[in-house]
């Protein structure tokens, strides 16, 4: 951990950083593809626009995806070794994508603004009052009109993925007065290397508005 970040929750209860999730070889949620639902989503007409964010991209599967789209995409994630392995995945495949390591409780240090973001995993990991201070950040790098995306476990009782979320517990950040106004939440699924046929989620569409 360095020192002027101090640990997630998700940190403190799994006993140790995310960098060393990716250090003992893939961890249980990197596909080596795209999750099929940002996929699909991809593919939908006008879903991802301008400059692109993803928040929490791990080794940038889905950035990757994205820039082979042909879209303007920056990756950020607070684990070198996954920002490392997206750097040279980039590189690999002669696609034009940005990737660096970065908190996403403090995006205003990117100093610029998107389009549209893209939070595929990372909103679960969070509890209440993170969940506060990210909508926050995230509201500081986006103006009114942009979108973010977000994938999510869902809590759907039994057979639930890892720090699941109900209904409420989504919608609390994400308010008018926070800048925020959800426009879908439909149900979905997350594939994990334990869970082929994946788990239940929430993909939701939330538009910047004025606060």
């Amino acid at each position: 951990m360095s020192e002027d970040r101090p640990a997630t929750s998700h940190e403190r209860h799994a006993g140790r950083p995310w960098d060393e999730s990716y250090q003992d070889g893939r961890p249980p949620w990197d596909l080596g593809r795209p999750q099929p639902a940002i996929a699909e989503l991809a593919a939908e007409e006008g879903a991802f626009r301008g400059t692109v964010l993803d928040a929490g991209c791990g080794t940038g599967e889905n950035a990757l995806h994205l820039a082979a789209a042909g879209l303007s995409i920056v990756g950020i994630d607070v684990a070198e070794t996954a920002v490392a392995q997206a750097k040279e995945k980039a590189r690999d495949r002669g696609l034009a994508a940005e990737f660096a390591v970065g908190d996403a409780f403090r995006l205003s240090a990117l100093n610029r603004t998107f389009d549209t973001v893209l939070d595929c995993g990372l909103f679960h990991t969070l509890d209440a009052r993170e969940r506060e201070t990210y909508v926050a950040s995230l509201a500081s790098v986006t103006e009114p009109g942009a979108r973010l995306h977000v994938l999510c476990f869902r809590d759907a009782g039994a057979g639930s993925g890892p720090h699941p979320v109900t209904r409420a517990e989504f919608e609390a950040p994400f308010t008018r007065e926070t800048g925020w106004q959800i426009e879908t939440m439909r149900d979905s699924r997350i594939l994990a290397r334990f869970a082929p046929d994946g788990l239940p989620a929430w993909l939701a569409t939330i538009r910047r508005v004025s606060a």
